[in-house]
């Protein structure tokens, strides 16, 4: 995938960093820039297939619709519906176990905004997005350990 990828190690289980990770409404506690989300459909599992998020974009508050998909390995991937604001958003969380009880995270990003950003800031910002989600996803699930 074109874009942003970073990984950071968590001194948690895959299974709960997964967990965490996977409770999106809980993202504006800990997930930065993010203002709401509201799943909207889940499976039967009940997994979240489709949640609505507004976020703080730096340049402005942006909002749209992202669609769940649980076909990779070890983790899952989101694609945003096309909107006024983004011609496509996507991204996927992989979670690697690591020395036993150690998971390693990778967080793939990449964003196209339908509004002019030069390609520089477009990946600071990603860049930002990514690293900013990996370090609060980290310190959640080790407070919560």
């Amino acid at each position: 995938m074109e874009g942003t990828v970073q990984t950071i190690e968590v001194a948690a289980s895959q299974q709960f960093v997964y967990e965490i990770a996977l409770d999106i409404e809980t993202y504006p506690e800990w997930a930065g820039g993010v203002k709401s989300v509201a799943v909207t459909e889940e499976d039967e599992y009940g997994r979240p297939t489709v949640a609505d998020f507004t976020v703080d974009a730096m340049i402005k508050e942006i909002s749209y619709t992202l669609d769940y998909s649980f076909e990779v390995e070890n983790g899952f991937s989101w694609t945003a519906r096309p909107n006024d604001d983004l011609t496509l958003l996507e991204g996927t969380y992989t979670f690697n176990v690591i020395d036993g009880d150690n998971t390693e995270v990778v967080y793939a990003l990449r964003v196209e905004p339908n509004f002019t950003v030069p390609g520089f800031l477009r990946r600071q910002a990603e860049k930002q997005i990514v690293g900013t989600a990996l370090r609060g996803l980290k310190k959640r699930a080790e407070e919560a350990v």
